[in-house]
């Protein structure tokens, strides 16, 4: 398979070792200081592109593979407030390819179906308050997380008595998360159900890298290379 990396940092280095471990090519490069090179056949030959930038370039990054027919697999978060919609139509109505995730990692998406299980059963338990804190490195530019997020979404689908969630916000119906920033954290996402007079239950994923989070790009970037449409970890893996 011809992958082109978008993003060539830490995690874009990463991402390219697997890649040619599992046999595939990386035909195109592109950071900051090459942009030009979204014009170039190099790029127009891939079968998926790997985006990994920041939430301010990740939505202009999809069109420009787009509009070459490039079908693109990234773990950028925090544009779908603002752009999540367009993107969807561009996939559902337009012909196009994006398999997006705010964590890669095969370990997470076990922890995800582990968490949305445990909210269904806590459902019936209305002593425990539920509330989640992430922890990641100095330089993550979103808070909370957008792991934390979806981790908070599949508690929301199944617990009745929380309507929404809260970045440091105390209140009845609110899923409060805490955001830490310390040192060079992969990512900790811990959940606990706390019952004052009972007891506490936590559940915790803890990246020992950010190498679980490249192997799951690049699982992704295979699956993709054969689907269509907007894409998702649960297409990947039917846990």
């Amino acid at each position: 398979m011809k992958i082109a990396l978008i993003g060539y940092g830490k995690m874009g280095k990463m991402i390219e070792q697997i890649a040619l471990s599992r046999g595939h090519e990386i035909v195109s490069k592109i950071d900051i200081d090459n942009q030009e090179d979204f014009e170039s056949d190099a790029f127009a030959s891939a079968d998926v592109a790997i985006e990994f930038t920041t939430p301010w370039t990740a939505y202009d990054n999809y069109l420009k593979a787009f509009a070459k027919n490039v079908k693109v697999v990234s773990g950028s978060t925090g544009w779908m407030k603002e752009h999540g919609e367009d993107v969807k139509k561009l996939c559902t109505e337009g012909g196009q390819t994006l398999f997006w995730a705010s964590n890669f990692s095969v370990g997470m998406a076990m922890f995800s179906a582990v968490n949305k299980y445990l909210a269904k059963l806590m459902n019936q338990f209305p002593q425990y308050d539920v509330t989640m804190e992430e922890t990641h490195h100095v330089h993550k530019l979103d808070a909370p997380s957008g792991t934390a997020i979806t981790l908070a979404e599949g508690i929301l689908e199944n617990l009745d008595r929380k309507e929404r969630w809260g970045l440091h916000e105390t209140a009845e119906g609110v899923l409060r998360i805490d955001d830490l920033r310390r040192g060079e954290v992969p990512g900790i996402h811990t959940i606990t159900y706390d019952s004052p007079e009972e007891d506490i239950i936590k559940i915790t994923h803890d990246a020992h890298s950010r190498k679980g989070f490249a192997l799951g790009a690049v699982l992704a970037a295979e699956y993709t290379a054969q689907h269509n449409g907007m894409l998702t970890m649960s297409d990947l893996f039917d846990f």
